[in-house]
């Protein structure tokens, strides 16, 4: 019986050992043909190259097993409902975050192109030659960069008159100034001024101011002075001597702006040559039986020529006295030719003269505004007086 059981009991043991046996067996070649059904798989992350073994059906699920998010931006070489096969290669770049800020204003983007430039025109930026960019093109485009974008504009730019369109991406008058080398002198004006801040519709305004010194000269009147010789006969005249017109230098200053003249001070005047006086002397001899003097139209000796200012009056003007009796107390009103209106001191009183343009005549008046190398000629009517106007003309004095 001892024997028996011993006999059992080792059989039931090679039992159990064959049943171990065969399932270990059965579970060897079981995962033997699990692992050979797996697919293998290349996986490129971003540069850094994983190949794996997965019963995964699709590229998703590889992804997902992997711990890889991919997103719209992100670059996927296959969709993520593609099946695998083996020996695929999935590539899988994850995109850049850029941030760009145009004129102060940031967004933010994503992208998976290698270059700033390539980005760009991903993005389809608008961008011109003078625009101002923080980065290069060329520059390879990293995670977090961040691109600072400032947009140009054109200003008017107005200098001594002339106008001309300067790209600027912003700043200051002054700064504009300076990068197209514009100076300004001490006398210019600008608007705006130079810590003024740019916009697309600022125009400056430069006006050109310089002062300049302009000498002019003119011809000084020689006085006249007349004395009485009683050994002249009373209404002639004689020149003792001729006298001489000086020059005075006059220096102005003269401000122009955008090189037009717009104002000139007289700062001071320098005599460049003295005059000299006129002397002229005056017949006091009174010469009995001598009938009245009278306008003569004979060929009268010329005692002197004098170059004049004359104007035309009528006894009936608004200053004059209105009763046609000049300062001598002739009738113009019932004579009105032949007289004309001197100074003493130039032309005596009752000087018989010929006056170009005029004819023979008496000096019979004076008036207020008549003084030096001036004259009044009388004309019979207000119209004819106002149609003279005013001219230089020859003066001849007679005996």
């Amino acid at each position: 019986m001892k024997i028996f059981s011993k006999l059992l009991s080792v059989m039931k043991k090679k039992v159990v050992i064959s049943v171990v046996t065969i399932i270990a067996f059965a579970a060897f070649v079981g995962v033997v043909s699990y692992e050979m059904t797996k697919a293998q798989v290349t996986v490129n992350n971003n540069g850094e190259v994983t190949t794996i073994r997965t019963h995964a059906k699709t590229v998703g699920e590889v992804l997902a097993n992997l711990n890889i998010e991919a997103t719209e931006h992100d670059k996927l070489s296959h969709s993520k409902d593609d099946e695998i096969t083996s020996e695929m290669e999935i590539y899988f770049e994850q995109a850049k975050q850029i941030t760009v800020s145009i004129d102060g204003n940031d967004q933010d983007y994503y992208s998976t192109a290698e270059t700033v430039g390539e980005f760009l025109k991903e993005n389809d930026f608008d961008l011109n030659e003078h625009d101002e960019m923080s980065v290069k093109k060329d520059e390879s485009l990293e995670n977090g960069l961040v691109i600072n974008i400032k947009k140009a504009f054109q200003v008017t730019v107005n200098d001594g008159g002339q106008e001309k369109q300067v790209w600027t991406t912003g700043g200051t008058v002054g700064g504009l100034l300076k990068d197209q080398q514009v100076e300004l002198n001490e006398l210019d004006r600008l608007e705006p001024n130079t810590a003024a801040s740019l916009s697309s519709d600022t125009t400056i305004t430069i006006t050109r101011v310089e002062k300049v010194t302009d000498i002019v000269e003119e011809q000084k009147d020689y006085s006249v002075i007349t004395r009485n010789d009683h050994t002249l006969e009373k209404g002639k005249r004689k020149v003792v001597s001729p006298g001489k017109e000086g020059v005075v230098a006059k220096h102005y200053e003269v401000t122009l702006e955008n090189g037009e003249e717009v104002s000139r001070e007289l700062i001071k005047e320098e005599v460049k040559q003295d005059s000299e006086k006129r002397i002229v002397a005056v017949g006091t001899k009174v010469i009995q039986n001598t009938a009245a003097t009278t306008v003569s139209r004979g060929d009268d000796k010329v005692v002197e020529t004098l170059y004049m200012e004359a104007t035309a009056y009528n006894w009936n003007c608004a200053t004059c006295s209105g009763t046609g009796r000049t300062a001598t107390g002739y009738n113009v009103k019932a004579n009105p030719n032949g007289v004309i209106a001197v100074d003493p001191n130039v032309i005596p009183l009752g000087t018989r003269v010929w006056v170009e343009g005029y004819g023979y005549a008496v000096a019979r008046d004076t008036g207020g505004a008549i003084k030096g190398n001036r004259i009044d000629v009388h004309l019979p009517t207000m119209g004819q007086a106002r149609s003279y106007g005013r001219k230089k003309v020859q003066v001849k004095i007679l005996e």
